[in-house]
């Protein structure tokens, strides 16, 4: 990746470009959920062609960083105390700390309920036993839904590797060499939106890059995507606060 910066006014926006070789003739633009931006552009473009075509476009990403900025703004932090709300698979869970003195049994959810015992009371290791449940619960079900994926997408023959990476600004992505990598934070999103992640990084296996032939295979394996994709970076500065 290769970092710039866009001015425009006031502003000063950093960029990362990544060179793609499945583009051929435009770069794509991404303002992330989190308000970064990134810049998808085809092999043997110039910095200057690059760094014109993203000016171009500067108040659409200016605006874009500014809303996404602004939906961080009001998030509060986490307490890790009872009563607060936590996430999981899209649904509101009550947070139920229960002080022990012997060895806390593991993380549970009951009814409407996430129960979390803690023998020494700390907030860092209230939210270490919640972050650990998170993972267990999302390898668990990431592999099954990849499983399932697998069967119905064409141009797998068996399930890839995957595992989990705790990132800032991506869901998941896609290594080279055909792992998938995934945010553990993502099994807090709607079912729905887990499934679009985990149909964009497949796709990935087939087209490694975000070209006309990638959202072609996107258009015809993940229904109402843009609806979905729009849902969960409205939900980010939620899901991976804490």
């Amino acid at each position: 990746m290769t970092g710039f910066v866009l001015s425009y006014g006031d502003n000063r926006i950093p960029y990362q470009v990544t060179y793609a070789d499945g583009r051929k003739s435009r770069v794509a633009i991404h303002v992330n959920p989190d308000g970064s931006v990134t810049v998808d552009a085809p092999n043997g473009f110039s910095e200057d062609t690059i760094k014109r075509a993203v000016q171009r476009r500067a108040r659409w990403v200016i605006n874009h960083v500014n809303e996404a900025q602004e939906r961080y703004a009001h998030v509060r932090p986490k307490e890790y105390v009872s009563g607060e709300q936590v996430l999981y698979l899209g649904r509101r869970y009550v947070l139920k700390v229960i002080p022990v003195d012997g060895k806390p049994l593991p993380v549970r959810l009951r009814g409407n309920r996430l129960e979390v015992e803690t023998a020494n009371r700390t907030e860092d290791d209230i939210k270490g036993r919640i972050r650990a449940w998170y993972r267990v619960k999302g390898r668990d079900y990431f592999a099954r839904r990849i499983d399932a994926l697998t069967v119905k997408l064409p141009w797998l023959e068996v399930s890839p590797p995957f595992r989990l990476l705790e990132m800032t600004r991506q869901w998941g992505s896609c290594s080279p060499a055909g792992e998938v990598i995934l945010n553990p934070h993502l099994i807090k999103a709607p079912r729905q939106c887990i499934d679009y992640v985990l149909v964009h990084e497949l796709a990935h296996l087939k087209h490694h890059d975000h070209g006309a032939d990638f959202w072609t295979l996107i258009n015809a394996h993940a229904d109402n995507w843009e609806k979905t994709k729009h849902d969960l970076d409205g939900l980010v500065e939620v899901l991976l606060g804490e």
